[in-house]
């Protein structure tokens, strides 16, 4: 169990990191200030500024932010006729205290006669009856209940830059999933190798824990030479003939083991819901290392056929809607755990999928998703002025809680499928 939380985890955690790393390099390239790169959603198990930006570790590993300035209403304001108190560097504002200003030491304080963070980036303060006129340092920091939060002009925020620079920064976090899918595949490719051509041999790949192979004590790597006598070869098909055949009937194995032979007694055993006996093996056909020109080759097949199989699960989901054929969090975690006990390439290929199947789904125009951030962005360009933003936050913020209300949803059947098995 701790060791499938680790390695789901771990998945969700690499995943989303390159996602979001996508977003950070591309809006910081733009010249966005990015004030949080977050892993996890909920409250913070980890945090540290490098920068300007705050990295955090959040308590629910199942998704991540950039939060760039500009994007939502800034939190922490400074407002005509308030109080604060100011510390110099040289001759500009690099720090704007809004609270316990009298233990503020080395500071100038005031009432706020005019104030611009985002253009002008000046301000007049009342000090004893004497306006005095300041310049702000475009990286000040305001400082309220022990936070600081940089101010962000108005070049550095997220809607001041062009239509292609906010998409590129907003496609740049799915695009870096599928270049981590296309690496992943590689990495699978060269773990496994290429089949030869005309294999003479079945050689055993993946077993079952606790089936009749994993119980005799077969191994990875080693070759079926004869079952009951008859002669196996490259004939896979005919060797899970012979054990479909032999239900609960004790069956002799001949099976050679590097230069060794040794025979063996295995028993098929009949499955739940399946027909014939099983052992508990998949074949692994003999292979060779793959040239780079096949890894690159084979990589692409791999995205191209996970990609059709991927939206033919979405046109499903459409057109059947049905609760049991999704799986949120819990089911991730199954199915990862039973992947990962056939071996570290098998969790290598299933990373891949979800690393794509992720940049997929962000792309999908359903409102909070990139995909929605997109659309919006390219009405843009069509109209030549930007949508009502508090109307879009609206769009985005609906589309969100419809998406944790059905996550959560999920989530609940997966434990009630788990419960009963």
């Amino acid at each position: 169990m701790l060791r499938t939380i680790f390695l789901t985890v771990l998945l969700f955690f690499v995943i989303v990191t390159v996602h979001e790393w996508g977003h950070y390099y591309f809006a910081k390239r733009a010249g966005i200030l990015v004030r949080e790169f977050a892993i996890g959603f909920g409250p913070k198990l980890f945090s540290y500024k490098k920068g300007e930006t705050r990295f955090t570790l959040r308590l629910l590993p199942f998704g991540g932010f950039a939060r760039m300035a500009g994007e939502d209403p800034e939190i922490v304001q400074v407002n005509q006729g308030q109080t604060i108190a100011v510390r110099l560097a040289g001759d500009e504002v690099k720090a704007i205290y809004l609270d316990q200003l009298d233990n503020r030491r080395n500071v100038i304080r005031g009432e706020v006669e005019s104030v611009d963070l985002t253009e002008k980036l000046s301000m007049e303060l009342n000090v004893d009856g004497e306006i005095q006129k300041l310049r702000v340092h475009p990286q000040a920091v305001m400082i309220a209940k022990g936070q600081e939060t940089q101010i962000a002009p108005k070049n550095r925020q997220f809607s001041s830059k062009t239509v292609g620079q906010r998409a590129l920064a907003i496609f740049a976090g799915p695009a870096m999933n599928f270049v981590l899918a296309f690496v992943l595949f590689a990495a699978y490719i060269q773990m496994v190798g290429i089949p030869v051509n005309n294999p003479t041999y079945v050689q055993i790949g993946n077993i079952t824990k606790g089936m009749p192979a994993d119980e005799a004590n077969l191994r990875k790597g080693d070759i079926i030479e004869t079952i009951n006598g008859i002669h196996i070869g490259a004939d896979y098909k005919k060797m899970i003939e012979l054990i479909s055949a032999s239900k609960n009937k004790p069956m002799e194995w001949t099976v050679r083991r590097g230069d060794q032979e040794f025979k063996l007694t295995i028993t098929p055993r009949e499955m739940k819901g399946e027909e014939g006996g099983k052992v508990g093996i998949t074949p692994e056909l003999p292979t060779r290392r793959a040239t780079l020109w096949e890894t690159i080759s084979g990589s692409s097949e791999a995205m191209v056929s996970t990609t059709k199989i991927i939206f033919q699960g979405f046109a499903h989901v459409i057109a059947q809607f049905s609760i049991n054929d999704l799986g949120g969090p819990v089911r991730t975690a199954q199915v990862t755990g039973e992947i990962a006990q056939r071996g570290f390439d098998q969790l290598t290929y299933w990373a891949g999928i979800l690393s794509l199947y992720l940049g997929i789904f962000n792309l999908l125009p359903i409102p909070a998703m990139d995909g929605s951030r997109l659309v919006f962005l390219g009405v843009e360009a069509v109209r030549g002025k930007p949508i009502d933003p508090n109307r879009e936050g609206m769009v985005h913020f609906i589309g969100f809680a419809m998406l944790f209300l059905l996550m959560l949803a999920v989530t609940y059947n997966d434990i009630l499928r788990l419960i009963n098995g």
